[in-house]
């Protein structure tokens, strides 16, 4: 899949490499599932809630840029 397609961020991509669920990333990310679904369908979401998720899936916060393209 090109980078146009995965839109801002490849959580989804990485979530799913993980074997984990869009309810067990919420669960260790302290936010809502629906968070994550909107998160993984492109939609824009605050600076701490990717902090957030970018430590819920064992990433350091200098390595952001693995998860979000924007950032």
């Amino acid at each position: 899949m090109s980078e146009a397609k995965l839109g801002r961020n490849i959580v989804k991509k990485i979530r799913e490499e993980l074997l984990m669920s869009k309810a067990e990333l919420a669960r260790k990310a302290g936010v809502s599932s629906l968070t994550i679904d909107r998160i993984e369908k492109g939609k824009s979401c605050r600076m701490e809630t990717k902090r957030k998720i970018i430590l819920a899936l064992g990433f350091d916060l200098a390595e952001k840029g693995k998860v979000f393209l924007d950032v």
